[in-house]
C-alpha cells in the first residue's frame, strides 16, 4: 500500500492502542524514534506499554513524568521512554542525556516531543493521539523521513 502523508488509526480501547504498538515493535530497529503528542490521557503511555511488550520487556512502563526518562533494557532492543512535559527549555535536554540516548542502540519513545520539535530527529514516526467525543482515540501517524516511511509501510502491512 502507498502510505499517504498522514496515516490514521482508530482505537476504541486501551487494549487496541496497545495492540497497535505491539504490532509495530517487531519492525523496529536500533535508532528508531517515535514521538508521541496529543491530549492528556489520550494514550501516549498506553502506546508505549504495548511497544515495550512487543519488544519483550516485562516491566510495564508508566509515565516517566517525574523521572523524565526511563530506560528499559531487558527486551530485544532497549527502550528509552522520555516524557518532556515538565521541561521548559531545550537546553534541559542535555541534562537528561537526550541526544545520547536518541542516538544509542535502542528505540526512543518521546512523549510531548512537540515541545521541542526543532530538537527531534529528522527521521521519526510522529504520532498525535486525540480523544474523541465518544471517548475513542484517533492516532494520526506521520513518517518524517525515508526510514520512518518504510517503517510505516511495514506497520500498515502488519496491521492488515
Amino acid at each position: 500500500m502507498n502510505i499517504a502523508e498522514t496515516y490514521t488509526l482508530h482505537s476504541d480501547s486501551v487494549e487496541t492502542t496497545q495492540a497497535y504498538a505491539h504490532a509495530l515493535a517487531p519492525l523496529l530497529c536500533a535508532g528508531d524514534v517515535i514521538s508521541l503528542d496529543g491530549d492528556l490521557g489520550a494514550g501516549k503511555t498506553h502506546f508505549t506499554q504495548g511497544l515495550a511488550a512487543g519488544l519483550g520487556i516485562e516491566d510495564v512502563p508508566t509515565s516517566p513524568t517525574f523521572n523524565l526518562m526511563i530506560a528499559y533494557t531487558q527486551g530485544r532492543l532497549p527502550l528509552y521512554h522520555f516524557d518532556l512535559y515538565r521541561l521548559n527549555d531545550a537546553l534541559e535536554l542535555e541534562d537528561i542525556a537526550f541526544y545520547d540516548y536518541v542516538e544509542a542502540e535502542g528505540v526512543s519513545c518521546i512523549e510531548w516531543a512537540n515541545k521541542f520539535d526543532e530538537e527531534m530527529p529528522e527521521d521519526r514516526l510522529a504520532l498525535y493521539l486525540r480523544v474523541n467525543e465518544d471517548e475513542t482515540r484517533t492516532l494520526d501517524i506521520r513518517a518524517t523521513g525515508p526510514r520512518s516511511k518504510r517503517l510505516l509501510e511495514e506497520w500498515d502491512k502488519a496491521l492488515s
